[in-house]
């Protein structure tokens, strides 16, 4: 605001606080405090899928034909994690950096056939859906939290906002779709949208408690809103051919797999123009109890997901980041990936839904906040291990135990590493073993 004032270019603020104050209070002062998040929850089965991405490393190793990894022989150490993780051919992000590869922690209990698994996905009694608004209420948005799908997960916790609700990822865009700027509506003349965003944004410069700490984000978000009043962002949203085709979506694309394409798609787009923080959604569903029946068709699926999931990554490290100067959308997100049961890893044969041990897991993509690689695991032999959240070395696996720490340390990396916020829904829990300190 001091900037407009006088006259001065945002990355010139920045630059002089960087002078004056040093790197840390400038990188404070130009990046929203809270990174962003979509989360995929993949009930009713359709969870296994993505192991067959991101694989048990002793699973994998072990090259044997009988288990539920379709690709063995093909397997590869990803080089530098903190702790071993594999790829597998159609493993997505395989080009990050090693310390943004994808962290996998055992953790929760085998729900098989529930719809909105909650195991893997709550600390304190609070689901991290709704912890993750609550953290991310500090960044101005026109809807803090979208759910997608009738049984996509969200719940409760201290602080979080109301979320909004749709049916299929095209429903996203209709949130959106401003009525003021439709044909007839009160703004659809562009100059009278561009006036009634100058003329509200003169009026919150003439109130002091706009740039209070206090009400700043309140603030913030109502000037995003009014600014997008009068913009009708049907089109700017929709998913196009273009969209599809790099994200290796075709004509053979299931129903499934294409909403989850169209949900990144849009959520790249929502993420780049402010409109919300989060987005969770309800994945696949499918239950692949006979995928290994057809290996084609079990290939096809596989190579989607990763295409889908690499065509994500490629447009959130293409997009600058308008909120955090001298990055990209890439650089502040997080993303989870859970489900109701993984599946049997040491058979495929009907692939069951029991897993060792009643075992389930979670993965994540910390954003630089999280130790990657296998946090506990399941070898050859069936054995089953977690991990020691404060130290980080496998142990027994604890399923409630193993739960609350991974999803505080997901709080943590989309708090941006800030230990004090997390608190308020981690207390006594001792992460330091499974997340990487912040360096002022």
């Amino acid at each position: 605001f001091t900037g407009a004032l006088l006259g001065l270019p945002r990355w010139k603020v920045f630059e002089s606080l960087e002078i004056a104050g040093g790197q840390a209070l400038a990188q404070t002062a130009a990046c929203l405090p809270t990174n962003r998040s979509l989360h995929l929850a993949a009930g009713q089965g359709g969870f296994a899928w993505f192991q067959l991405l991101w694989p048990h490393n002793d699973v994998a190793a072990a090259n044997d034909n009988s288990f539920a990894f379709h690709a063995p022989g093909q397997s590869i150490l990803a080089p530098g994690t903190d702790k071993p993780l594999t790829f597998g051919p159609q493993t997505p992000f395989q080009n990050l950096p090693a310390s943004r590869q994808i962290s996998a922690f055992m953790c929760g209990n085998n729900e098989t056939h529930t719809r909105s698994p909650t195991s893997t996905a709550t600390i304190g009694g609070n689901s991290i859906y709704a912890i993750a608004a609550s953290l991310q209420s500090t960044n101005p948005t026109v809807i803090p939290a979208i759910t997608i799908g009738q049984n996509a997960p969200y719940g409760d916790a201290p602080g979080a906002p109301q979320n909004s609700r749709v049916g299929n990822p095209d429903s996203v865009v209709e949130l959106f779709n401003s009525a003021a700027s439709r044909a007839g509506g009160l703004l659809e003349n562009a100059s009278d949208a561009a006036l009634y965003a100058a003329h509200y944004t003169a009026l919150t410069s003439l109130n002091r408690a706009a740039n209070r700490p206090t009400t700043r984000g309140s603030y913030g978000a109502s000037q995003t809103a009014a600014d997008l009043l009068g913009t009708n962002l049907a089109s700017i949203l929709a998913v196009t051919d273009n969209d599809l085709a790099r994200y290796g979506v075709n004509r053979g694309t299931r129903r499934v797999e294409l909403d989850i394409a169209k949900t990144l798609i849009i959520g790249v787009k929502a993420f780049k123009l402010g409109l919300t923080s989060s987005i969770t959604m309800e994945a696949l569903g499918d239950d692949p109890h006979g995928a290994f029946n057809n290996m084609n068709s079990l290939t096809n699926t596989v190579t989607n997901l990763g295409a889908m999931l690499d065509g994500f990554m490629a447009d959130l490290r293409a997009e600058p980041d308008d909120s955090c100067s001298g990055s990209t959308l890439a650089d502040n997100f997080v993303m989870t990936i859970t489900g109701d049961t993984p599946k049997n890893p040491l058979q495929r044969n009907g692939w069951p839904d029991g897993t060792p041990g009643g075992s389930n897991w979670m993965y994540v993509l910390g954003a630089g906040h999280i130790k990657t690689g296998w946090h506990g695991g399941i070898d050859r032999d069936g054995n089953v291990q977690g991990f020691n959240p404060a130290n980080g070395q496998n142990v027994g696996l604890n399923r409630g135990e193993t739960a609350e720490a991974t999803n505080a340390a997901v709080a943590y990396a989309i708090a941006k590493g800030d230990s004090r916020r997390v608190d308020e829904f981690a207390r006594g829990i001792n992460i330091d073993g499974i997340v990487n300190p912040v360096l002022m």
